[in-house]
């Protein structure tokens, strides 16, 4: 989520539909999930393909399965039976009892108590609502009916446990939230037992009232409810709304335009819920309640704008200030389309006696440049704090705006010691990149490139256009880092490529060539194109930069199409370079710090090129040659590896036969492959 990039996609095939949440293994690291009610899959991070994965057919519907942190999923089936993973796999077509009768399950959640799991879980009939509670271990099953409110029907749960005590919330259609105590020991031997609530919050304040659709517990007095808040004569607006139950009053609102699908997630201190088409993160930290703070907010909330207590958007200007104001009990800060950095996570109290850093930089707005650097230099020197970050975050933030403030000013060599030295992510400090691409900064921008893991990849196609677009004789005068191509390239300065072969195993290409290499070179046609880099080193280092970054193919494609044709040809020339360059060797990566590699980059990043610039190429005239030199190389490659796949299955054999000998002292074995 932080890096904006896809890890892993896994689909079904054609037909078949997953009917439970995916959960994760946290014991053995697997995927596991279910689809058309009963087929179990399991899976690695390494897997592919679906079909090819762990299967298993159960005996009965499943409707959840639930993982826990220190211990193996749970799974739930429609029926109320519950048993362990390891127990179902151990026998997959076991049978499986029917807990419950014509009852509908609605809402279920694992629990941890002191190393015990528990699983609770409720279903509907007629109308009427009841509560199950599973101890594993113990065996043991107690059912509870709910005692409903009149006019009010559960429309959603949530519980926790503490002090071998469950306490069910319940999210009811009369715009209420009610509570119910259970406790862990349970000594009746009733089969049924009635679950009374009590009222805990009532969503309305000041004539505005909340329908909610689902909500979460963020700690004894607070819970975040999503749903649409309406007033009277008004149109409803979704809203993510936190309240504090121990005092009744709406702590903060965000509204969301966009709309959403109704479901929240909660997780270490930060939300979860999709605003439009993107998934929003928004972290939070909650206080202890105090009732003066509780009274403040309440007044808050008087005004018709509810989300004033908070800024929700990222810092600009006067709002440099990232630390929390004691009075305050819950603060939250958002960035919508995934960019939230996970070191950010960390608030830090305003001591009353010092400044906070938005209000310093507020100080240092209009000082004097040397003395402005000099005290951002000295910020940054100070002992690393739970918000450091944070901190370096809002230094960036202060330099860019002076520059944005003063174009006459730039202090290139202060920021690119800060993308140096710490450790920054592009969400930290989002305009760096733009300005430096405005002053066409490369030694910056490469840097970025390399450190940055979450750079857009709008930025990142701006960044390949400006290193293809600027000459040769402009970046032979401007320092460029050249660790990435110094061992494989070295121009002189009538710009001809010293070649510089690399030994391996006692292996040099000039003392051995074999009746194979030489047909191979014969058979490609390499021209200049293929033997010569088209570039000087320092735009090979940049592009290099380039080919480093991560991205996302389907955000990276649209932006790709709108490369000139000319560059896009410069760039392919170069990637087939590099293409050529790592066959030619023993193994398939280029020497160097940071080179591209011939699977993860230069493969990939020719394929989206091609496919982005396809008819173009075929249309230019000086891109004909290339295409036709690009397509012999791959034919002579695709019939090297099948000459090796005929005798794969012979070097598998010696391979098995000399793991069976276990030879004590030096030999030299000959063998003959037939």
């Amino acid at each position: 989520v932080s890096d904006q990039k896809p890890l892993g996609c896994w689909s079904v095939k054609h037909g078949q539909i997953l009917t439970c949440p995916v959960v994760c293994n946290f014991e053995t690291h697997e995927y596991v999930a279910v689809h058309d009610d009963k087929v179990l899959r399991i899976w690695k991070n390494k897997d592919i393909n679906l079909d090819k994965v762990f299967k298993a057919t159960l005996s009965a519907d499943v409707y959840r399965i639930h993982s826990l942190p220190n211990g193996g999923p749970l799974v739930l089936f429609k029926g109320g039976g519950v048993r362990t993973l390891d127990v179902l796999l151990e026998a997959p077509q076991q049978e499986i009892e029917n807990v419950i009768s014509d009852e509908v399950i609605k809402w279920s959640e694992a629990l941890v108590e002191g190393q015990q799991p528990v699983l609770i879980f409720a279903t509907e009939k007629d109308g009427d609502f009841f509560v199950y509670v599973q101890k594993l271990r113990m065996n043991s099953l107690h059912r509870y009916k709910l005692e409903q409110q009149e006019l009010a029907k559960p429309l959603n749960f949530t519980a926790y446990i503490k002090n071998q005590i469950i306490t069910l919330l319940c999210l009811c259609s009369n715009n209420s939230v009610y509570k119910a105590l259970i406790p862990l020991q349970q000594n009746s031997e009733e089969e049924e037992q009635i679950l009374t609530q009590s009222l805990l919050l009532n969503l309305s304040v000041s004539g505005s009232v909340l329908k909610g659709t689902s909500f979460v517990v963020l700690d004894k007095d607070h819970v975040a409810v999503l749903g649409s808040l309406s007033a009277s004569g008004e149109e409803p607006k979704e809203c993510l709304t936190i309240w504090n139950t121990k005092f009744q009053t709406l702590q903060t609102s965000k509204e969301l335009p966009l709309g959403t699908s109704g479901q929240l997630w909660c997780h270490e201190e930060k939300f979860f819920f999709t605003h439009g088409k993107v998934l929003t993160v928004i972290m939070y930290k909650c206080e202890i309640a105090s009732l003066a703070a509780a009274v403040g907010k309440l007044k808050d909330t008087q005004t018709p704008d509810v989300s004033s207590f908070v800024n929700w958007d990222t810092l600009e200007d006067e709002e440099l200030v990232v630390s929390i104001q004691s009075q305050q009990s819950v603060a939250l800060k958002s960035e919508s389309k995934m960019t939230l950095r996970s070191k950010r996570n960390n608030v830090a109290k305003v001591q009353p006696d010092t400044l906070s850093v938005g209000q310093l930089l507020l100080n240092l707005k209009d000082a004097p440049t040397t003395a402005f650097e000099d005290e951002l230099r000295q910020l940054m020197s100070k002992a690393q704090t739970p918000d450091f970050q944070a901190t370096i975050g809002c230094v960036v933030a202060a330099l860019i705006n002076r520059c944005k403030t003063n174009p006459k000013y730039y202090p290139r060599n202060l920021l690119l010691e800060i993308v140096q030295t710490r450790d920054l992510s592009y969400s930290l400090c989002p305009d760096l990149m733009a300005v430096a691409l405005e002053k066409k900064d490369v030694h910056l921008l490469q840097t970025c490139l390399q450190r940055f893991p979450d750079i857009p990849e709008e930025i990142t196609y701006a960044c390949l256009k400006i290193f293809l677009s600027i000459s040769e004789a402009y970046l032979q005068r401007v320092d460029v880092n050249l660790e990435s191509v110094m061992c494989y390239i070295d121009v002189e300065f009538n710009n001809k490529e010293v070649k510089t072969e690399v030994v391996e195993n006692g292996f040099s290409t000039e003392q051995e060539q074999d009746s194979w290499d030489a047909k191979f070179s014969k058979e490609t046609c390499l021209t200049n194109n293929g033997e010569l880099c088209p570039v000087g080193p320092q735009k090979a280092a940049l592009l290099n930069a380039v080919l480093h970054s991560a991205y996302s193919e389907a955000f990276l494609l649209p932006h790709l199409k709108n490369l000139p044709a000319r560059q896009a040809v410069l760039f392919l020339r170069y990637l087939f370079y590099l293409y050529v360059k790592c066959s030619e060797k023993i193994n398939t990566a280029l020497p160097g710090i940071s080179s591209p590699t011939i699977n993860q980059n230069i493969m990939d990043w020719m394929c989206l090129l091609l496919d982005a610039h396809f008819t173009v190429m075929v249309m230019l005239p000086e891109a004909k040659e290339l295409l036709s030199n690009l397509h012999k190389f791959v034919r002579a490659q695709v019939r090297f590896y099948s000459e090796l796949n005929k005798i794969e299955g012979s070097l598998q054999e010696l391979q098995r036969l000399n793991h069976q000998k276990d030879s004590q002292t030096y030999s030299i074995e000959v063998l003959e492959i037939i």
